[in-house]
Protein backbone atom coordinates (compact mmCIF):
# COMPACT_ATOMS: atom_id res chain seq x y z
CA UNK A 1 0.00 0.00 0.00
CA UNK A 2 1.71 3.08 -0.75
CA UNK A 3 -0.27 5.85 -0.26
CA UNK A 4 -0.15 9.55 -1.87
CA UNK A 5 -2.01 12.31 -0.06
CA UNK A 6 -3.84 13.89 -3.29
CA UNK A 7 -5.30 10.37 -3.93
CA UNK A 8 -7.05 9.62 0.41
CA UNK A 9 -10.35 9.65 0.27
CA UNK A 10 -12.38 10.57 3.98
CA UNK A 11 -10.09 10.39 6.58
CA UNK A 12 -11.25 8.42 9.88
CA UNK A 13 -9.19 8.10 13.31
CA UNK A 14 -7.61 4.51 13.66
CA UNK A 15 -7.99 4.44 16.92
CA UNK A 16 -10.46 6.95 19.06
CA UNK A 17 -11.55 6.64 23.08
CA UNK A 18 -10.38 9.21 26.13
CA UNK A 19 -7.42 10.37 26.30
CA UNK A 20 -6.18 10.48 30.11
CA UNK A 21 -4.94 13.07 31.73
CA UNK A 22 -1.67 11.47 32.84
CA UNK A 23 0.57 9.26 31.43
CA UNK A 24 4.08 7.58 32.39
CA UNK A 25 4.95 8.43 29.09
CA UNK A 26 3.81 10.48 25.65
CA UNK A 27 5.11 9.43 22.45
CA UNK A 28 4.67 12.39 19.85
CA UNK A 29 4.85 9.99 16.12
CA UNK A 30 4.31 6.70 14.90
CA UNK A 31 7.06 6.10 12.34
CA UNK A 32 9.52 3.09 13.49
CA UNK A 33 10.97 5.01 16.43
CA UNK A 34 7.83 6.18 18.17
CA UNK A 35 5.81 3.11 17.18
CA UNK A 36 9.08 0.60 18.71
CA UNK A 37 9.50 2.76 21.90
CA UNK A 38 5.55 2.75 22.75
CA UNK A 39 5.23 -0.70 22.21
CA UNK A 40 8.05 -1.44 24.07
CA UNK A 41 7.18 0.63 27.50
CA UNK A 42 3.48 0.07 27.08
CA UNK A 43 4.95 -3.89 27.26
CA UNK A 44 6.53 -3.16 30.43
CA UNK A 45 3.83 -1.58 31.96
CA UNK A 46 4.13 1.57 31.68
CA UNK A 47 1.08 4.07 31.18
CA UNK A 48 1.55 5.05 27.52
CA UNK A 49 0.40 7.47 24.63
CA UNK A 50 1.27 7.13 21.12
CA UNK A 51 -0.15 9.81 18.91
CA UNK A 52 0.38 10.82 15.45
CA UNK A 53 -0.92 13.74 13.30
CA UNK A 54 -1.97 12.10 10.37
CA UNK A 55 -4.09 9.02 9.83
CA UNK A 56 -2.93 5.70 10.00
CA UNK A 57 -2.08 3.71 7.72
CA UNK A 58 -0.20 7.37 6.03
CA UNK A 59 2.16 7.94 3.33
CA UNK A 60 6.14 7.72 4.19
CA UNK A 61 9.19 6.92 2.19
CA UNK A 62 11.68 4.82 2.94
CA UNK A 63 11.03 1.57 2.05
CA UNK A 64 14.22 -0.11 1.91
CA UNK A 65 15.64 -2.29 5.05
CA UNK A 66 18.76 -3.19 6.62
CA UNK A 67 18.97 -6.93 7.36
CA UNK A 68 19.82 -6.19 11.13
CA UNK A 69 16.02 -4.51 11.55
CA UNK A 70 15.49 -8.06 12.07
CA UNK A 71 16.07 -8.18 15.46
CA UNK A 72 13.89 -5.55 16.68
CA UNK A 73 11.15 -6.93 14.51
CA UNK A 74 11.69 -10.41 16.25
CA UNK A 75 11.78 -8.43 20.15
CA UNK A 76 8.71 -6.47 18.78
CA UNK A 77 7.10 -10.02 17.49
CA UNK A 78 5.96 -8.79 14.32
CA UNK A 79 7.87 -11.13 11.97
CA UNK A 80 4.58 -13.36 11.54
CA UNK A 81 3.04 -10.41 10.54
CA UNK A 82 5.65 -9.53 8.08
CA UNK A 83 4.81 -12.75 6.77
CA UNK A 84 1.39 -12.00 6.53
CA UNK A 85 1.56 -8.93 4.87
CA UNK A 86 3.76 -10.23 2.61
CA UNK A 87 6.47 -7.48 2.10
CA UNK A 88 8.64 -7.88 -0.88
CA UNK A 89 11.75 -9.91 0.44
CA UNK A 90 14.71 -8.04 -0.34
CA UNK A 91 17.62 -10.24 -1.12
CA UNK A 92 20.37 -7.67 -1.62
CA UNK A 93 21.67 -4.46 -3.61
CA UNK A 94 23.01 -3.69 -6.85
CA UNK A 95 24.87 -1.16 -8.51
CA UNK A 96 24.19 0.09 -11.73
CA UNK A 97 27.38 2.64 -13.10
CA UNK A 98 26.47 5.74 -15.10
CA UNK A 99 27.15 4.15 -18.46
CA UNK A 100 24.55 1.60 -17.57
CA UNK A 101 26.80 -1.26 -16.59
CA UNK A 102 25.39 -3.34 -14.32
CA UNK A 103 27.79 -4.81 -10.86
CA UNK A 104 26.97 -8.64 -9.30
CA UNK A 105 24.32 -8.53 -7.08
CA UNK A 106 25.52 -8.31 -3.67
CA UNK A 107 23.49 -11.17 -1.78
CA UNK A 108 22.80 -11.03 2.26
CA UNK A 109 23.34 -14.31 2.25
CA UNK A 110 26.26 -15.24 0.83
CA UNK A 111 28.15 -13.14 3.92
CA UNK A 112 25.77 -13.54 6.32
CA UNK A 113 24.72 -16.87 7.40
CA UNK A 114 22.54 -15.47 10.19
CA UNK A 115 18.30 -15.38 10.17
CA UNK A 116 18.38 -11.68 9.29
CA UNK A 117 20.10 -12.20 6.20
CA UNK A 118 17.39 -11.93 3.88
CA UNK A 119 14.96 -8.79 4.68
CA UNK A 120 12.67 -6.80 3.05
CA UNK A 121 11.27 -3.65 0.98
CA UNK A 122 8.56 -2.62 2.87
CA UNK A 123 5.04 -0.33 2.37
CA UNK A 124 5.59 2.62 4.79
CA UNK A 125 1.95 3.03 5.08
CA UNK A 126 1.93 -0.73 6.37
CA UNK A 127 4.69 -1.09 8.51
CA UNK A 128 4.17 2.21 10.30
CA UNK A 129 0.52 1.01 10.91
CA UNK A 130 1.63 -2.20 11.91
CA UNK A 131 3.81 -0.67 15.09
CA UNK A 132 0.58 1.61 15.60
CA UNK A 133 -1.11 -1.41 16.55
CA UNK A 134 1.67 -3.26 17.92
CA UNK A 135 1.60 -0.35 20.63
CA UNK A 136 -2.07 -0.79 21.12
CA UNK A 137 -2.15 -4.54 21.25
CA UNK A 138 0.54 -3.82 24.21
CA UNK A 139 -1.31 -1.92 26.06
CA UNK A 140 -0.51 1.88 24.45
CA UNK A 141 -2.92 4.38 24.42
CA UNK A 142 -2.63 4.89 20.19
CA UNK A 143 -4.27 8.01 18.71
CA UNK A 144 -3.84 9.09 15.12
CA UNK A 145 -4.90 12.37 13.47
CA UNK A 146 -4.13 13.76 16.76
CA UNK A 147 -1.86 17.03 16.76
CA UNK A 148 0.45 18.50 19.49
CA UNK A 149 -0.54 22.43 19.23
CA UNK A 150 2.35 23.39 22.12
CA UNK A 151 3.98 21.32 24.74
CA UNK A 152 5.95 22.76 28.20
CA UNK A 153 9.18 21.05 29.20
CA UNK A 154 8.90 20.67 33.06
CA UNK A 155 11.00 23.20 35.25
CA UNK A 156 13.57 21.91 37.50
CA UNK A 157 11.67 20.76 40.38
CA UNK A 158 8.68 19.65 38.47
CA UNK A 159 6.74 16.00 37.90
CA UNK A 160 5.66 16.17 34.88
CA UNK A 161 5.69 18.26 31.18
CA UNK A 162 2.48 19.38 29.58
CA UNK A 163 1.59 18.69 26.04
CA UNK A 164 -1.37 20.43 24.20
CA UNK A 165 -3.16 18.19 21.80
CA UNK A 166 -5.79 18.53 19.48
CA UNK A 167 -7.62 15.56 18.65
CA UNK A 168 -9.53 14.07 15.80
CA UNK A 169 -12.98 15.85 16.55
CA UNK A 170 -10.97 19.54 17.28
CA UNK A 171 -11.31 18.85 21.02
CA UNK A 172 -7.99 20.38 22.80
CA UNK A 173 -6.63 18.32 25.34
CA UNK A 174 -3.45 18.64 28.10
CA UNK A 175 -2.04 15.65 29.48
CA UNK A 176 0.86 15.72 31.45
CA UNK A 177 3.84 13.12 31.78
CA UNK A 178 6.84 11.86 33.29
CA UNK A 179 8.16 11.27 30.06
CA UNK A 180 8.45 12.77 26.57
CA UNK A 181 9.75 11.34 23.75
CA UNK A 182 10.27 13.19 20.02
CA UNK A 183 9.68 10.94 17.93
CA UNK A 184 7.94 13.78 15.26
CA UNK A 185 10.11 12.46 12.29
CA UNK A 186 11.98 15.57 10.06
CA UNK A 187 9.90 18.28 12.19
CA UNK A 188 12.18 17.58 15.26
CA UNK A 189 9.59 18.88 17.55
CA UNK A 190 11.51 19.22 20.55
CA UNK A 191 15.20 19.64 18.68
CA UNK A 192 13.84 22.80 16.69
CA UNK A 193 11.88 24.44 19.66
CA UNK A 194 15.25 24.22 21.49
CA UNK A 195 18.09 25.01 18.82
CA UNK A 196 19.64 21.39 18.99
CA UNK A 197 19.26 20.60 15.23
CA UNK A 198 22.73 20.75 12.66
CA UNK A 199 22.82 20.04 9.23
CA UNK A 200 25.43 18.08 7.75
CA UNK A 201 27.54 20.60 5.89
CA UNK A 202 28.70 17.49 4.28
CA UNK A 203 25.47 16.03 3.20
CA UNK A 204 23.42 19.11 1.61
CA UNK A 205 21.40 16.67 -0.40
CA UNK A 206 17.84 17.25 -2.02
CA UNK A 207 15.54 13.79 -3.30
CA UNK A 208 12.40 13.82 -5.27
CA UNK A 209 10.53 11.04 -5.96
CA UNK A 210 7.31 9.10 -6.65
CA UNK A 211 5.79 5.74 -7.54
CA UNK A 212 5.50 3.73 -10.53
CA UNK A 213 3.29 0.80 -12.20
CA UNK A 214 4.46 -1.60 -14.99
CA UNK A 215 7.88 -0.86 -14.33
CA UNK A 216 11.03 -3.46 -14.68
CA UNK A 217 11.32 -6.10 -12.06
CA UNK A 218 13.27 -9.05 -11.60
CA UNK A 219 12.28 -12.41 -12.94
CA UNK A 220 10.24 -14.99 -10.69
CA UNK A 221 13.46 -17.34 -9.85
CA UNK A 222 15.57 -13.95 -9.62
CA UNK A 223 16.19 -12.30 -5.95
CA UNK A 224 14.78 -8.97 -5.56
CA UNK A 225 17.46 -6.07 -4.82
CA UNK A 226 17.60 -2.45 -4.30
CA UNK A 227 19.30 -1.09 -6.82
CA UNK A 228 21.63 1.68 -7.00
CA UNK A 229 21.69 3.70 -10.10
CA UNK A 230 23.94 6.70 -11.16
CA UNK A 231 23.66 8.94 -14.01
CA UNK A 232 25.64 9.80 -17.27
CA UNK A 233 27.31 12.97 -15.40
CA UNK A 234 28.01 11.45 -11.89
CA UNK A 235 26.67 14.03 -10.16
CA UNK A 236 23.47 12.24 -9.04
CA UNK A 237 21.86 8.79 -8.14
CA UNK A 238 18.78 6.95 -7.95
CA UNK A 239 17.11 4.20 -5.67
CA UNK A 240 14.98 1.73 -7.41
CA UNK A 241 13.12 -0.34 -4.70
CA UNK A 242 10.65 -2.88 -5.86
CA UNK A 243 7.70 -3.15 -3.38
CA UNK A 244 4.68 -5.75 -2.36
CA UNK A 245 2.00 -4.05 -4.96
CA UNK A 246 3.59 -4.25 -8.11
CA UNK A 247 4.96 -0.77 -8.39
CA UNK A 248 8.22 0.20 -7.70
CA UNK A 249 9.69 3.43 -5.31
CA UNK A 250 11.95 5.36 -7.71
CA UNK A 251 13.88 8.32 -6.50
CA UNK A 252 16.39 10.67 -7.24
CA UNK A 253 19.55 12.05 -5.06
CA UNK A 254 21.96 14.57 -5.51
CA UNK A 255 23.48 17.95 -4.07
CA UNK A 256 20.40 20.19 -3.47
CA UNK A 257 21.99 22.78 -5.29
CA UNK A 258 22.39 20.55 -8.37
CA UNK A 259 19.00 18.98 -8.18
CA UNK A 260 16.11 21.60 -7.03
CA UNK A 261 17.84 25.21 -8.69
CA UNK A 262 18.91 26.13 -12.14
CA UNK A 263 15.86 27.16 -13.72
CA UNK A 264 13.78 23.82 -13.79
CA UNK A 265 11.07 22.18 -11.94
CA UNK A 266 11.54 19.17 -9.63
CA UNK A 267 9.24 17.67 -12.40
CA UNK A 268 11.37 18.36 -15.62
CA UNK A 269 15.25 17.77 -13.68
CA UNK A 270 13.26 14.29 -12.39
CA UNK A 271 13.06 13.55 -16.23
CA UNK A 272 16.01 14.87 -17.36
CA UNK A 273 17.95 12.55 -15.11
CA UNK A 274 15.58 9.38 -15.68
CA UNK A 275 16.82 10.66 -19.49
CA UNK A 276 20.35 10.65 -18.47
CA UNK A 277 20.71 7.62 -16.46
CA UNK A 278 20.75 4.50 -18.89
CA UNK A 279 20.23 2.12 -15.98
CA UNK A 280 17.00 3.82 -14.74
CA UNK A 281 15.85 4.21 -18.56
CA UNK A 282 15.74 1.12 -19.78
CA UNK A 283 13.62 -0.14 -16.23
CA UNK A 284 11.24 2.72 -16.69
CA UNK A 285 10.87 1.96 -20.37
CA UNK A 286 7.25 0.70 -19.84
CA UNK A 287 6.43 2.53 -16.92
CA UNK A 288 3.69 4.45 -15.49
CA UNK A 289 3.93 7.21 -12.78
CA UNK A 290 1.16 6.58 -10.69
CA UNK A 291 1.63 9.04 -7.85
CA UNK A 292 2.35 12.65 -7.56
CA UNK A 293 6.37 13.66 -7.83
CA UNK A 294 7.34 14.48 -4.10
CA UNK A 295 10.90 16.44 -2.79
CA UNK A 296 12.81 16.33 0.59
CA UNK A 297 15.72 18.51 0.91
CA UNK A 298 18.60 19.11 3.13
CA UNK A 299 17.51 15.74 5.10
CA UNK A 300 20.80 15.04 6.66
CA UNK A 301 20.99 16.32 9.97
CA UNK A 302 22.34 15.87 13.67
CA UNK A 303 20.97 16.66 17.05
CA UNK A 304 23.77 18.02 19.79
CA UNK A 305 21.27 16.88 22.80
CA UNK A 306 19.32 13.80 22.57
CA UNK A 307 17.87 13.91 26.05
CA UNK A 308 17.17 15.73 28.76
CA UNK A 309 15.20 15.68 32.12
CA UNK A 310 11.97 13.43 31.04
CA UNK A 311 12.51 13.79 27.82
CA UNK A 312 14.33 12.12 24.99
CA UNK A 313 14.89 11.96 21.04
CA UNK A 314 14.42 8.52 18.40
CA UNK A 315 14.12 8.13 14.98
CA UNK A 316 14.67 11.05 12.82
CA UNK A 317 14.11 13.51 15.34
CA UNK A 318 17.44 12.48 16.78
CA UNK A 319 19.04 12.99 13.10
CA UNK A 320 19.29 11.75 9.63
CA UNK A 321 22.07 10.41 7.55
CA UNK A 322 21.35 9.73 4.07
CA UNK A 323 19.30 7.35 2.14
CA UNK A 324 21.70 5.41 -0.13
CA UNK A 325 22.87 2.59 2.47
CA UNK A 326 18.89 2.10 3.82
CA UNK A 327 20.12 2.99 7.15
CA UNK A 328 16.48 5.26 8.83
CA UNK A 329 14.69 2.79 9.32
CA UNK A 330 16.83 0.76 11.06
CA UNK A 331 18.37 3.20 13.23
CA UNK A 332 14.97 4.59 14.24
CA UNK A 333 13.96 0.91 15.28
CA UNK A 334 17.46 0.85 17.37
CA UNK A 335 16.93 4.33 19.00
CA UNK A 336 13.71 3.61 20.08
CA UNK A 337 14.61 0.35 21.35
CA UNK A 338 17.36 1.63 23.21
CA UNK A 339 15.18 4.41 24.23
CA UNK A 340 12.33 2.39 25.60
CA UNK A 341 14.91 0.47 27.64
CA UNK A 342 16.02 3.35 29.44
CA UNK A 343 12.59 4.82 30.23
CA UNK A 344 11.38 1.73 31.77
CA UNK A 345 14.24 1.46 33.77
CA UNK A 346 14.23 5.16 34.78
CA UNK A 347 10.19 4.69 35.42
CA UNK A 348 10.87 2.16 37.93
CA UNK A 349 13.82 3.81 39.80
CA UNK A 350 11.99 7.02 39.66
CA UNK A 351 15.06 8.87 37.86
CA UNK A 352 13.85 10.29 34.38
CA UNK A 353 17.29 12.47 34.65
CA UNK A 354 18.83 13.57 31.29
CA UNK A 355 21.51 10.58 32.47
CA UNK A 356 19.37 8.02 32.83
CA UNK A 357 17.08 8.17 29.82
CA UNK A 358 20.49 9.02 27.54
CA UNK A 359 22.65 6.33 28.80
CA UNK A 360 22.29 4.90 25.60
CA UNK A 361 22.98 8.07 23.44
CA UNK A 362 26.67 7.53 23.15
CA UNK A 363 26.98 3.89 21.90
CA UNK A 364 24.17 4.67 19.29
CA UNK A 365 26.04 7.42 18.25
CA UNK A 366 29.79 5.77 17.66
CA UNK A 367 27.15 3.07 15.32
CA UNK A 368 26.15 6.28 13.34
CA UNK A 369 29.38 7.49 13.30
CA UNK A 370 30.61 4.19 11.29
CA UNK A 371 27.78 4.44 9.08
CA UNK A 372 28.11 8.61 8.44
CA UNK A 373 31.52 7.69 7.23
CA UNK A 374 30.78 5.08 4.63
CA UNK A 375 28.34 7.62 3.68
CA UNK A 376 31.20 10.38 3.16
CA UNK A 377 33.31 7.55 1.37
CA UNK A 378 30.43 6.65 -1.01
CA UNK A 379 30.25 10.78 -2.58
CA UNK A 380 34.06 11.33 -2.68
CA UNK A 381 34.24 11.52 -6.05
CA UNK A 382 38.35 10.45 -6.46
CA UNK A 383 37.39 7.62 -3.94
CA UNK A 384 37.27 3.25 -5.00
CA UNK A 385 35.56 1.03 -2.91
CA UNK A 386 36.63 -1.35 -5.48
CA UNK A 387 40.29 -0.68 -5.70
CA UNK A 388 40.78 -0.33 -1.98
CA UNK A 389 39.16 -3.58 -1.46
CA UNK A 390 41.34 -5.00 -4.10
CA UNK A 391 44.56 -4.00 -1.92
CA UNK A 392 43.14 -4.42 1.89
CA UNK A 393 40.69 -8.04 1.19
CA UNK A 394 40.88 -8.82 5.04
CA UNK A 395 38.09 -6.03 5.32
CA UNK A 396 36.03 -7.67 3.71
CA UNK A 397 33.43 -9.00 6.68
CA UNK A 398 34.16 -5.65 8.26
CA UNK A 399 32.37 -3.66 5.52
CA UNK A 400 29.67 -6.17 5.17
CA UNK A 401 29.24 -5.76 8.81
CA UNK A 402 28.86 -2.04 8.33
CA UNK A 403 26.66 -2.63 5.44
CA UNK A 404 23.67 -4.93 6.97
CA UNK A 405 23.75 -2.74 10.13
CA UNK A 406 26.18 -4.32 12.01
CA UNK A 407 27.40 -1.53 14.00
CA UNK A 408 26.90 -1.66 17.47
CA UNK A 409 28.90 -5.13 18.08
CA UNK A 410 32.90 -6.01 17.67
CA UNK A 411 34.80 -3.86 15.91
CA UNK A 412 33.05 -2.04 13.02
CA UNK A 413 35.51 0.63 12.77
CA UNK A 414 38.53 -1.01 12.32
CA UNK A 415 38.19 -0.65 8.37
CA UNK A 416 39.06 3.13 8.86
CA UNK A 417 42.41 2.79 9.88
CA UNK A 418 42.95 1.95 6.41
CA UNK A 419 39.90 3.22 4.63
CA UNK A 420 40.66 7.16 5.90
CA UNK A 421 44.10 7.64 4.86
CA UNK A 422 43.47 5.94 1.76
CA UNK A 423 40.78 8.56 0.92
CA UNK A 424 42.96 11.58 1.62
CA UNK A 425 45.78 10.01 -0.46
CA UNK A 426 43.01 9.59 -3.69
CA UNK A 427 42.10 12.82 -3.00
CA UNK A 428 45.57 14.29 -3.10
CA UNK A 429 45.77 12.41 -6.12
CA UNK A 430 43.16 14.26 -7.97
CA UNK A 431 41.64 10.40 -8.94
CA UNK A 432 38.84 10.47 -11.56
CA UNK A 433 37.26 7.53 -10.51
CA UNK A 434 33.73 8.59 -9.12
CA UNK A 435 31.13 6.77 -7.10
CA UNK A 436 29.36 5.95 -10.17
CA UNK A 437 32.11 3.16 -10.52
CA UNK A 438 32.66 1.92 -7.55
CA UNK A 439 29.63 -0.36 -7.22
CA UNK A 440 30.40 -2.19 -10.65
CA UNK A 441 34.20 -2.55 -9.78
CA UNK A 442 33.72 -4.02 -6.41
CA UNK A 443 30.76 -6.34 -7.53
CA UNK A 444 32.94 -7.08 -10.78
CA UNK A 445 33.70 -11.27 -10.80
CA UNK A 446 37.88 -9.83 -10.92
CA UNK A 447 36.46 -7.73 -7.33
CA UNK A 448 36.72 -9.87 -3.70
CA UNK A 449 33.36 -11.17 -2.81
CA UNK A 450 33.16 -8.76 0.34
CA UNK A 451 31.69 -6.08 -1.79
CA UNK A 452 31.19 -3.21 -1.29
CA UNK A 453 29.98 0.58 -3.14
Amino acid sequence: MVLDPAQEGVKRPRMAGPVADVYDCVVVGSGPGGGTTAALVAQQGGKTLLIDRDPMPRFHVGESLMPETYWTFERLGVLEDFRRIAFTRKYGVQFVSGDGKESRAFVFAEHESRASAMTWHVERAELDCLLFDTAAKHGADCRDMTRVLDFRLKEPGEEYHEVTLQLHDGQRRTVRTKVLVDASGQQAMIANRLGLKHVDPRLKKAAIWGYFADAERQPPEEPEVTCILHTEDKQAWFWYIPLSDGRVSVGAVGDNEYLLKGGMTPEDKFQWLREHCPGIQRRLRNATLTTNLRVAKEFSYTTSQRAGDGWVLVGDAYGFIDPVYSSGVYLALKSGEWAADAIVDGLRAGDVSAERLGRWTAEFDQGVHWIRKLVHAFYCNEFSFGAFMKQHPQYGQNLTDLLVGKVFEGDPGRIFQDLDPWIEKSKALGRDCSMADHGAMAMSESAPDAFLC
